[in-house]
């Protein structure tokens, strides 16, 4: 299968970057091909709710680096979508391409399979439920089969979530992958 990770954080070693890459890790070792997309540090204009798109019908008037993802996206089986929560959402970064997936929701419909990583300094329940009402909506309004959730509580750095078994749970929810 192709599974496509879009991660959200501008660490490149942040938390929720390892859990992207322990779940790479996993999912190649079963052989899967794994691409990392790196919203947190890439080019990626906000949507401004023009439609020029049409749902498809056009391409997006913005040039940046969803000409790249847009036909990554339509490619992969699995969508594995890994953030840190900030402020009770994903990053901004990721919601940014999230938001710009308008040319290709309708043909990224019922036939694939999404992830959801998180992390979150806080060891609160309750800031990962808006997230979780969120990843439920996407997965009812995509008709996306559910392929797993893991949120990693309470590791606010890289060192925290190093000496937690998040990690490992990512990794073999990598590995689970079919």
């Amino acid at each position: 299968m192709k599974v496509l990770i879009l991660t959200g954080s501008a660490k490149r070693k942040g938390t929720s970057a390892l859990l992207a890459e322990e779940y790479q890790r996993g999912a190649e070792e079963v052989g899967h091909v794994v691409e990392i997309f790196r919203a947190g540090t890439g080019k990626v204009h906000g949507c401004t709710g023009c439609n020029h798109c049409e749902y498809g019908k056009n391409s997006c008037v913005f040039r940046d680096d969803m000409d790249v993802l847009n036909p990554k996206l339509l490619e992969a089986d699995v969508i594995v979508i890994a953030s840190p929560i900030y402020y009770w959402g994903i990053s901004s970064q990721l919601k940014a391409v999230i938001d710009r997936w308008q040319p290709t929701v309708f043909a990224m419909q019922g036939h694939k399979k999404v992830v959801l990583l998180t992390t979150q300094a806080s060891d609160e329940d309750w800031v990962t439920e808006p997230v979780d009402a969120w990843y439920k909506a996407l997965l009812r309004f995509m008709k996306w089969e559910n392929g797993g959730r893991l949120a990693a509580k309470g590791v606010p750095a890289r060192a925290d979530i190093e000496a937690a078994d998040y990690p490992q749970q990512a990794y073999a929810l990598g590995k689970e992958l079919h």
